[in-house]
């Protein structure tokens, strides 16, 4: 009995070493960042066996097989789509910002998607005024509604756009709502879609969360994307959940979240339309394709005609770190200043060479970052890049108004992204993201207004003292730096 004993031990020992070098050799067959691969392979043989399945769960880009051959058959007709609306050349800007061509080049050799004019953009920066204008405008709505939102939080006036939605639907508008399963968790226990669907709205849990699903889709991979349009001429996208901060998080510590988002109005809408219309398709397999942008026949007197906006959606199924190559060109082209607001800083190592490289060679580089995180993996995470970024130049400021939610990089005062992206590796290369790229004067001063409010609430990280920090602090921020990849 004693040798079956060993026997066993013996095959269990090979078996698991065998399982160990085929994930291993896997994880370097992905040719993934470097930084990715060693957090995994740390993962593998740090912890036994459970290193192995926790990889097999987390760590590749599976969206399960019914979405994955989904996706790859509306490729075709969203692409048809996309070339029938650069064909519009009243859409495309008289003149391109030299420093953001190259973004505009890039996005229309890899997704497809040109850049447009004539739009209007509005950008607000209060919960108040961002969830009243969306009452507002729903309120006015004649056709449809559709939003997509990662969280939808019960309260205060996130419960007035919810009323607003109701009766839109009640009036004969089609109203479409998608939301993620895990972000809105706390809408679907709540009495909310029951009233909604009973009103004729159709509401859907994307990426569902269950124990089950975990054996084919990877169930960290959200939909992080915030979009509303209405009536195919009035769009919304930004930071901020479809949440009243006073209802929300109250007990996190962080104080409320502040966010901003923009309303739009042009060429851009239905283009937003589409990509909502796409995460619909890839959730429910219904398609519903918007209708193009009319196309104008004088655009030379429209005070945005020289003024571009070029959206950009990553996400499983599209181009692999899009919005990660579009920061990076621009922030290598940047000439004069650079200033980034985000609420999860845990760079790639691309992004934090280029943010090093861009002060060494005498930009001003500006990060500013929550005093107060919700996530505490991701604030030690973060605070492993300071030394080494201020060192390089880089000025960091830690903002106690609040969880500073807005995700916007300001290039030279003169175009910015502003959209659902975090600098962090989950959302470069993991969720469903949308970004704008903004070249309109008017429109990326009130961003620089709204980033230069931002600093007078927010403190200056100073070198010298911050290397006086308590010793216990580094091994703690070296242990999720190495994990950093991965958050």
């Amino acid at each position: 009995m004693s040798q079956f004993y060993q026997f066993l031990i013996s095959a269990l020992l090979i078996l698991y070493w065998l399982t160990v070098a085929s994930v291993t050799i896997r994880v370097v067959l992905k040719r993934r960042a470097v930084g990715v691969s060693v957090a995994w392979l740390l993962i593998i043989y740090i912890i036994p066996v459970f290193g192995v399945v926790i990889y097999l769960l987390f760590g590749e880009l599976k969206l399960g097989n019914k979405r994955a051959v989904r996706a790859k058959q509306m490729f075709s007709p969203y692409e048809n789509w996309f070339r029938t609306l650069a064909e519009c050349t009243q859409h495309s800007p008289m003149r391109k910002h030299s420093d953001i061509r190259a973004v505009h080049q890039l996005c229309q050799a890899r997704l497809g998607i040109p850049s447009l004019t004539l739009n209007q953009l509005t950008l607000h920066n209060t919960p108040e005024d961002i969830l009243r204008s969306l009452c507002a405008d729903i309120n006015q709505a004649e056709s449809s509604v559709y939003l997509e939102f990662y969280i939808w939080h019960p309260g205060g006036l996130a419960d007035s756009v919810a009323q607003s939605c109701i009766q839109a639907a009640r009036r004969g508008v089609d109203v479409r709502i998608l939301l993620d399963s895990a972000g809105s968790r706390e809408f679907f226990k709540s009495h909310w879609p029951d009233v909604m669907r009973d009103a004729g709205i159709e509401l859907v849990e994307a990426l569902a969360v269950s124990p089950f699903r975990m054996f084919f889709r990877r169930l960290d991979i959200r939909l992080h994307r915030k979009i509303v349009v209405i009536d195919n001429q009035v769009g919304y996208t930004g930071s901020m959940n479809l949440v009243d901060p006073r209802f929300f998080k109250q007990n996190a510590g962080v104080g409320q979240w502040v966010d901003v988002m923009m309303r739009i109005t042009g060429p851009v809408v239905p283009l937003l339309n589409c990509i909502q219309a796409w995460d619909w398709e890839v959730e429910t397999g219904k398609r519903n394709l918007p209708m193009l942008p009319v196309c104008p026949t004088n655009s030379q007197v429209h005070p945005h005609a020289n003024h571009s906006v070029q959206v950009i959606p990553s996400g499983p199924g599209m181009p692999d770190g899009i919005i990660h190559q579009a920061l990076l060109l621009s922030i290598y082209q940047a000439k004069h200043s650079i200033t980034i607001t985000t609420p999860y800083f845990v760079p790639s190592e691309n992004m934090l060479q280029a943010m090093k490289t861009a002060a060494q060679r005498g930009v001003k580089v500006t990060l500013i970052i929550p005093d107060k995180n919700d996530s505490l993996m991701v604030e030690w995470a973060s605070r492993s890049f300071f030394e080494e970024l201020m060192d390089a130049g880089v000025d960091i400021y830690r903002f106690y108004g609040g969880l500073l939610h807005t995700k916007s990089v300001m290039i030279d005062q003169s175009h910015c992204f502003i959209g659902t992206v975090n600098l962090d590796m989950r959302s470069f290369w993991l969720n469903f993201e949308v970004t704008l790229a903004v070249d309109d004067p008017e429109f990326c001063a009130t961003v620089c207004a709204v980033q230069q409010e931002y600093l007078t609430q927010a403190n200056p990280i100073e070198l010298t003292t911050w290397k006086k920090r308590n010793f216990v602090c580094r091994p703690i921020e070296q242990f999720f730096y190495l994990f950093g990849p991965l958050l």
